[in-house]
């Protein structure tokens, strides 16, 4: 059986026209890059990395980049109004515009993927410092969302070409233990889950490995459906969302609705020790979603025997969920705009592979009331 895996993966590898080392970075356009930078900082525990700007040659806005292990995080601000970083701002709020890609060959990436369909958001382009260079590319996907293309393996710079080394001597807070992103999750409109499934599927060659229906996620107001794409070798997943009929507006509706349009929901952060990072995350002001403590209540009949206290995850509100291959314990922040768009999800995998249907119900509930203190149920 290994040795048909093992087979499997090198034809797999082998026909692969998009190789996809890992998510590189995710750009936010924001109305102040250098506060937000300051609250990733702060409330996440990322360290500062590399500046962009007018005294780096870039003149029309600024960008600043921020690093936890493999996770970085670039914040864009345009420094004048009627331009489409502005115009992103205003339409959308503080947002997630690129969810870049580590690849081999950037221009390979941008040429298999327009043959196949995909508009072109950024020709092949090469950047080069006196640290080597980067070359970019990308297409647009969902809403305005758009996949750059990183080719960066003759760069030793801090980030890259364009950008400067950005060091904070005196404000540095520590690290909570966030090492990845695990997954991120597209919002879209009604009936159009499966058009960027096809997508994806077509123009990136992921595989659709889990679906769920409205029957997998609903409570007794509302519902929604969702497919979760990932690439050959796992690296890179990107769930889909669409709203589903329910009595009531479901989370995605109201995204949409204060989004004004497609965009992602939320990234998923993965981390080797959920019940640390939380800690270190809530006593830094992060605002997570409540659970009812009745969840616990049978927690260990519905999942088995895992290796947490139940007590802490309690408290915490961490969710726990069982597949196949193992479990998972997962937990997710309120909205970190002021609109009611964008969240992240902390994760940490102990084998499982799966994305937590058994918490859904749970979950879900929680939005929901959420949702109707903001008035939008």
């Amino acid at each position: 059986m290994e040795t048909l895996h093992a087979d499997r993966k090198k034809m797999d590898a082998a026909t692969d026209f998009l190789p996809l080392q890992g998510t590189d970075y995710v750009e936010f356009y924001v109305g102040n890059a250098k506060q937000a930078a300051h609250y990733y900082k702060t409330a996440f525990g990322f360290q500062s990395l590399a500046y962009a700007g007018p005294e780096t040659g870039i003149k029309d806005r600024v960008s600043y980049a921020v690093r936890q292990n493999k996770l970085t995080i670039v914040l864009t601000t345009p420094l004048r109004s009627g331009n489409v970083i502005a115009d992103h701002i205003y339409k959308h709020g503080d947002a997630v515009k690129i969810l870049a890609l580590r690849v081999d060959d950037a221009t390979s990436a941008w040429q298999e993927t327009t043959l196949r369909g995909a508009q072109s958001y950024l020709e092949p382009l090469t950047l080069k410092d006196e640290d080597g260079e980067v070359v970019l590319s990308g297409i647009h996907t969902y809403g305005e969302t758009v996949h750059v293309f990183v080719e960066r393996h003759h760069y030793k710079g801090a980030f890259m070409p364009g950008f400067r080394e950005w060091k904070t001597p005196y404000y540095n807070p520590t690290p909570t233990g966030l090492q990845y992103v695990d997954h991120c999750v597209g919002n879209v409109g009604w009936n159009q889950m499966n058009k960027w499934v096809k997508f994806y599927e077509e123009v990136m060659g992921f595989r659709n490995i889990l679906s769920f229906d409205d029957n997998d996620i609903s409570t007794e107001y509302s519902a929604l459906m969702s497919k979760v794409m990932s690439n050959g070798n796992g690296y890179v997943k990107f769930p889909i969302n669409e709203p589903a009929e329910g009595k009531k507006k479901s989370q995605v509706e109201e995204y949409l609705d204060f989004y004004n349009g497609e965009g992602v929901q939320h990234v998923a952060m993965a981390t080797n020790d959920i019940i640390h990072t939380v800690t270190e995350l809530r006593n830094r002001g992060v605002e997570f979603l409540s659970i009812p403590t009745s969840y616990y209540d049978e927690l260990q009949e519905r999942i088995g025997k895992i290796d947490e206290d139940i007590e802490p995850l309690k408290q915490l509100g961490i969710l726990v969920d069982r597949d196949d291959e193992g479990y998972l314990l997962q937990i997710f922040t309120k909205p970190v705009e002021d609109r009611p768009t964008l969240f992240f999800e902390i994760i940490q995998r102990k084998g499982a592979k799966s994305f937590g249907k058994g918490n859904f119900k749970a979950l879900f509930e929680a939005i929901e009331r959420e949702q109707g203190l903001r008035g939008n149920l």
